[in-house]
């Protein structure tokens, strides 16, 4: 978003498939009063105020702000349907005209990519196996117990073989988190693959995580994907966690300099 010699300034959350006038009242960041401006079809829901970002070293307060942002993202989604949400401290400068020139400059973009989510909800999929699982599937193979015990007998050529079975047993590994996301592309619109050494949640850290999507789904959908999830959740060894729906943050790309997620720190 623009820059101007002006300290006044326009706090934006989203940006909604409607070009209706709302009032949010006192709802948003710091008790903010919200509103809704639109251009054409469609509408920028902001809050009026300075230039400023929401910073401070108080994690409560921060995530307090956050949850204000969030809570107005999930209201207008209620409201409008099909929004484009932007990350927590996105600030236009100026004022109300600013927010509909820029709406404007950006609406061919704008529009295009609100038919794109159009009737569509993100989850949250990380697949998991559980580290006993993985321990028997690499070193309990008969093959490599023998090779263990030549490697006891300073057989160098069994050490090395002993490496090689390993590498093949973590390739069979990444074969199921292949083979896994080839059924979820299936039945999902859009994937996003995000790391695996992301940090998990107190309840899978005992676990090897091997997939961690994104998935972008038609509403018709959400059951097929509900029904192969619980199928790999009960497959031996595997663990999944599946949240949602949320808000399209990851398919959501830079708008005139305006990225679509940020998560709080």
């Amino acid at each position: 978003m623009s820059t101007k010699n002006t300290r006044e300034g326009r706090y934006v959350y989203c940006v909604a498939n409607s070009g209706k006038e709302t009032d949010f009242g006192h709802m948003g960041v710091e008790n903010s009063f919200v509103v809704t401006l639109p251009v054409r079809d469609i509408g920028a829901i902001v809050h009026r105020g300075e230039i400023k970002l929401y910073k401070t070293e108080d994690e409560e307060k921060t995530l307090e702000w956050f949850l204000a942002h969030q809570y107005i993202i999930d209201a207008a989604t209620k409201e409008f349907g099909t929004l484009i949400p932007l990350a927590f401290n996105n600030i236009l400068a100026g004022d109300d005209e600013a927010v509909r020139k820029w709406l404007d400059g950006h609406y061919s973009q704008l529009k295009t990519l609100l038919e794109r989510l159009e009737g569509k909800e993100q989850y949250e999929v990380q697949i998991f196996l559980e580290n006993e699982f993985v321990r028997k599937t690499i070193e309990e193979n008969e093959e490599i117990q023998n090779l263990r015990k030549e490697i006891e007998n300073k057989t160098k050529g069994a050490a090395y073989l002993l490496k090689k079975k390993q590498e093949k047993r973590l390739a069979l590994i990444e074969c199921h988190a292949r083979r896994l996301c080839t059924d979820i592309r299936e039945l999902v619109d859009e994937v996003g693959i995000e790391p695996v050494d992301k940090k998990a949640p107190e309840k899978w850290r005992d676990k090897l995580m091997i997939l961690n999507l994104a998935c972008l789904v038609r509403k018709d959908k959400v059951q097929k994907l509900t029904t192969l999830l619980e199928k790999v959740n009960r497959r031996e060894g595997f663990a999944v966690k599946f949240t949602g729906p949320w808000p399209p943050y990851s398919f959501v790309a830079e708008i005139g300099g305006s990225k679509g997620r940020q998560d709080v720190k």
